[in-house]
């Protein structure tokens, strides 16, 4: 039998309280940018805005598909694209590193 492996659970940066947007996306930048180093600078000023858009600090809690969408709205028209694609390989880093998991303990949707 053939047993799916999920990936490992990532701890917040400070254990016992709420995780940072900003611990997030640094993990999701040493990820991603390992792959593609030449990203990193612009991925990094964007998730920057995005952080200072929701508050910074923000919780990572903030970061929801709603203030995602205002976040992309805020910008200028010609940096949504880079901007949406970008969130969405974040979003879909949370999901696949268990950072929405331990946001959302009961299994609901983020």
């Amino acid at each position: 039998m053939n047993a799916v492996s999920l990936p490992p659970l990532k701890a917040p940066w400070i254990v016992g309280r709420a995780p940072l947007l900003e611990h997030a996306a640094d993990e999701f930048l040493n990820e991603v940018t390992r792959q593609r180093p030449w990203t990193r600078a612009r991925a990094e000023e964007l998730l920057e805005a995005l952080d200072s858009f929701l508050g910074r600090p923000a919780p990572l809690r903030a970061f929801t598909r709603a203030t995602g969408e205002a976040w992309l709205r805020a910008l200028h028209e010609s940096e949504r694209d880079e901007a949406r694609e970008l969130i969405g390989e974040f979003r879909a880093y949370l999901r696949d590193w268990g950072w929405l998991d331990a946001l959302h303990p009961v299994n609901q949707p983020d």
